[in-house]
């Protein structure tokens, strides 16, 4: 029996009482999302789908039908992948020359970083129209909590969301996919379920019977090693983590084990915090051809360290702790790190903390790909004297002081070091 009010048409909006088969009444549309907690929830998580690869459609009619794939080259990996790829195998991350492996007949893009930027920006802005309540995830994708919003909009979350999707589809050009709950964890988690153009809910009533078959690699934060290892010791599915006592947890696993006992039972208290902050700023760079060279791997660091001094100076934000990356020839990633006395966004001091890290790895072994990134990130009103011990930090902060204002004039390639030639 149909449940008033439990039913919305993500077409024409409409909420009617019942539907059959699975349509709506009002406009025939199948894309009707039907939940008994409709009207109770109000976090969300939204994400464009195929981001990247929806905007060059987007841009270029004659790649509507056509498998596509965003990324650089062949020595590069796929940064995005359409949904007709995705039928192929293909997937973010993935090596570009196996990507082509598996769908030779793919256009490959490659990515316009400040194209996407500024679409995000506009479809950011639109989930701003519809609550002050957006923390950002990334360029594509955030959480939003519109609790207390229908008097604004006179409407239900849910039906406001239904509107926003469509509002992003016709002006701006790109999908999205809608998950719907009481908490950020199973809002995210729904969003993964329908895609694309997808909509989808977790209520209160069905959370613990929704999770517990469900693997425990799909928890936010547990990545393949972790889940080796809760899987060796004999915890494989959600239902078998609720089993297990909290103290037991963060004993075996460490801070994480308190995330892993409440999630496993449907708690996230964590609210939709707009002003979080970036977490780290990095860069990276594939070789052309891979390489153990330590001249080689020096040369290539030096202008990831510019490239993530500027962005912190950009953002006003100062770095406390350097992280090297490192893919090795088979795909075997490295990551070495170091805390600085002084928080810095200067890239003098993040390669000087770096290329020791680097030294110490570059011992013949063939590398693919470099990074550098800045962690540990507070604001550039936080700044601390220079370190004391150190009686030239004062001379090269001046230094790259004057080349980013010659810069700033004239022009990014005005002025470089020597170790960039």
């Amino acid at each position: 029996m149909s449940v008033p009010g439990t039913y919305l048409c993500r077409d024409c909006l409409a909420r009617p009482d019942e539907t059959a088969d699975h349509r709506c009444p009002d406009c025939g549309s199948p894309r009707v999302v039907s939940h008994p907690e409709l009207n109770e929830l109000a976090i969300a998580h939204i994400d464009c789908d195929a981001f990247y690869a929806s905007v060059e459609k987007r841009d270029n009619p004659e790649l509507a039908d056509r498998p596509v794939i965003v990324g650089g080259g062949r020595r590069g990996v796929v940064a995005a992948a359409c949904y007709l790829a995705r039928v192929y195998g293909v997937r973010s991350a993935m090596p570009m020359f196996k990507a082509l492996e598996a769908c030779p007949d793919a256009v490959v893009v490659r990515p316009d970083m400040a194209k996407y930027a500024a679409v995000g920006r506009q479809v950011r802005e639109m989930m701003r129209a519809a609550t002050p309540l957006v923390e950002p995830l990334s360029i594509d994708e955030a959480f939003l909590d519109l609790s207390g919003t229908e008097a604004i909009h006179h409407s239900i979350p849910a039906r406001t969301l239904a509107r926003l999707a469509l509002d992003i589809e016709r002006t701006i050009g790109v999908g999205v996919s809608i998950g719907l709950s009481y908490n950020k964890f199973l809002a995210k988690t729904a969003s993964d379920l329908d895609k694309p153009r997808g909509f989808a809910a977790i209520g209160r009533a069905e959370a613990q019977d929704f999770l517990a078959p469900r693997p425990v690699g799909m928890i936010y934060g547990v990545g393949r090693a972790l889940e080796a290892k809760m899987r060796r010791d004999g915890i494989a599915t959600i239902g078998d983590l609720r089993q297990v006592d909290e103290a037991v947890l963060m004993r075996r696993y460490g801070a994480i084990g308190h995330r892993l006992h409440w999630f496993s039972r449907g708690r996230d208290d964590r609210s939709v915090d707009p002003e979080q902050r970036t977490k780290s700023v990095s860069s990276e760079t594939t070789f052309t051809a891979d390489s153990g060279d330590p001249a080689v791997l020096a040369h290539a660091l030096w202008p990831l360290c510019e490239d993530v001094g500027r962005r912190l100076k950009k953002r006003e934000l100062l770095g406390q702790r350097v992280t090297l990356k490192l893919k090795s020839a088979d795909f075997r990633l490295m990551t070495r790190s170091r805390t600085l006395s002084v928080p810095t966004d200067l890239a003098e001091e993040i390669y000087r903390a770096a290329l020791p890290l680097l030294d110490r790895e570059a011992d013949g072994q063939a590398f693919r790909l470099i990074g550098v990134g800045a962690e540990e990130l507070c604001g550039a009103d936080a700044a601390a004297q220079p370190d004391l011990l150190d009686s030239g930090a004062r001379r090269r902060a001046d230094i790259e002081g004057a080349i980013d204002e010659v810069r700033r004039k004239l022009g990014a390639n005005a002025i470089v070091k020597g170790r960039s030639l």
